[in-house]
């Protein structure tokens, strides 16, 4: 029985092993599309707003993307709707904002073993009041945003989700 465990734990071991060095090379393509929300400040009610914004903006981004099968088709439903994002970012907060679809400039970011290659992407950035907070930021297509609102993924399951969406979306 004690040999017969020891080598599951061994199997399972070198299974880990050979999957983190597999899984480590993933990069995001650079036809990918990010979203930013930058909160006007770091004050406590400042970074509240920023999270109202994110989850509105996020559910109705997430309810006109679901269907998107590549980059193109994204930006193009992102481009059309553009005005749809502004009403529920006014029905969701005060603050004067600004909304910006475009090439934007992001730092290089690794965050549970997935490399985020600095430069300019395709990108919505919202930015509310001053901007001068803190940011979220995200992968919006592929879809890697809905991974971040599950804490309880692991970094072997993140990695296989994104190098699945990775695989669907731009092979």
């Amino acid at each position: 029985m004690k040999l017969k465990t020891c080598f599951l734990i061994v199997i399972a071991l070198i299974i880990c092993i050979l999957v983190k060095n597999k899984s480590d090379n993933i990069v995001i393509p650079k036809e990918s599309i990010r979203i930013r929300i930058i909160a006007s400040s770091n004050d406590t009610v400042d970074i509240s707003e920023k999270i109202k914004v994110k989850k509105s903006v996020e559910k109705e981004l997430y309810s006109l993307l679901k269907e998107a099968n590549n980059v193109n088709e994204a930006k193009s439903i992102i481009n059309n709707n553009l005005e749809r994002l502004n009403l529920v970012i006014d029905d969701t907060t005060d603050l004067k904002y600004d909304v910006n679809f475009g090439n934007n400039y992001f730092p290089k970011k690794v965050y549970k073993g997935v490399i985020y290659d600095e430069g300019m992407y395709d990108s919505l950035v919202i930015t509310l009041g001053s901007g001068r907070g803190d940011n979220w930021w995200c992968v919006l297509f592929p879809p890697l945003c809905l991974l971040d609102s599950n804490e309880t993924t692991n970094d072997v399951e993140y990695k296989f989700f994104v190098k699945e969406l990775i695989d669907k979306y731009f092979n």
